[in-house]
């Protein structure tokens, strides 16, 4: 299979899962635009996670020397340790599901910076505690820094008129929960992959990335079946109706899922060398990525009261200035 052996191809890995976990919400945009409710698209995305899974463990799980391949370890695995990875998928899904409901309503520059933020911060501390490496200080400096951005980002958001967005506090209400159920799903998806998956000897019964990820897509597209068809009913959607949507649109969700899953498998691989909580924080600088996508490109915040882009501004160096200090703690 294939695998990341240097720390400078692995900080690559984790900037790809940046713009990838900051770009996906994207594709909801464009949907919401053609009125398709995010419920429906929400199946698509599900199914753009679950498959990309498969394509990426019969692909780069199968190539080269390194490792194990993802068919010899899907016959030696101990289902033991593949419900972390379902459960993973399944938090997971639930979160973003929310997180999704937050963009719907205050839109990408709210709704990222708070859930996503807050799961960078619980995440990463919960990764630290369960592989303790790089360097604290600068780690959880980092990680401060980018807790006083989510602050100028919600003193940004109330400066906005009420017609600003849909719902703006509905967004941030939902956008806070999805980011406390965020915060949990990285840790649990690495109790599934043995922590010396570069060699061809894993610990017995563990998964490689390429397979505990297939499960974590199995976890998805299954949860969605409960938490989406919660959703669906309280919004008033049908199965019907999403089966009377364009190839266009379903196209759009697959691609987000794809997109999504994409930045996940990047940042997993990294982890073997720059450490499940570095990898993981640096990927969530997704926000940052976002935000700049809600400011230049959807002008989220062009209707906000004078005075607002100082706010953006700390907002914006806040999260740059985090993610310096945890990708130097990776040295």
């Amino acid at each position: 299979m294939f695998v990341v052996q240097s720390l400078p191809a692995a900080i690559v890995f984790c900037i790809i899962t940046m713009l990838g976990w900051g770009s996906w919400a994207n594709t909801q945009k464009l949907a919401g635009k053609e009125k398709w409710p995010f419920e429906l698209f929400y199946w698509d995305y599900a199914i753009g996670v679950f498959l990309f899974s498969l394509v990426f463990a019969h692909t780069f799980g199968m190539f080269g020397d390194a490792g194990m391949s993802t068919r010899a370890n899907m016959h030696s695995i101990d289902f033991g340790f593949a419900i972390p990875a379902l459960i993973s998928g399944a938090i997971f899904n639930l979160s973003n599901i929310l997180l999704v409901v937050g963009i719907d309503a205050a839109g990408m520059s709210v709704a990222f910076p708070v859930g996503v933020g807050l799961a960078l911060v619980i995440g990463t501390v919960e990764s630290y505690i369960g592989a303790p490496k790089g360097d604290p200080a600068l780690l959880f400096g980092g990680v401060a820094l980018i807790v006083l951005a989510m602050i100028f980002s919600a003193v940004a958001h109330s400066r906005l008129p009420h017609g600003g967005a849909k719902n703006p506090r509905r967004g941030l209400i939902y956008s806070v929960f999805a980011g406390c159920i965020m915060g949990f799903f990285y840790p649990q998806l690495m109790r599934s992959i043995s922590p010396n998956f570069n060699s061809t000897e894993i610990l017995p019964g563990m998964l490689t990335p390429y397979t505990a990820l297939v499960f974590f897509g199995v976890g998805v597209l299954v949860s969605n079946i409960l938490w989406n068809t919660i959703f669906m009913r309280a919004g008033g959607q049908t199965y019907s109706a999403y089966f009377k949507g364009s190839a266009r649109l379903h196209f759009i969700g697959i691609l987000g899922g794809c997109i999504w899953m994409i930045a996940l498998s990047f940042n997993v691989l990294a982890s073997s060398v720059a450490g499940p909580a570095i990898s993981y924080a640096l990927g969530q600088g997704a926000t940052l990525v976002a935000a700049l996508w809600g400011l230049l490109i959807w002008h989220e915040f062009r209707s906000a009261r004078p005075g607002t882009g100082k706010f953006i501004a700390l907002m914006l160096a806040g999260y740059a200035g985090g993610l310096v200090l945890i990708g130097a703690a990776s040295r």
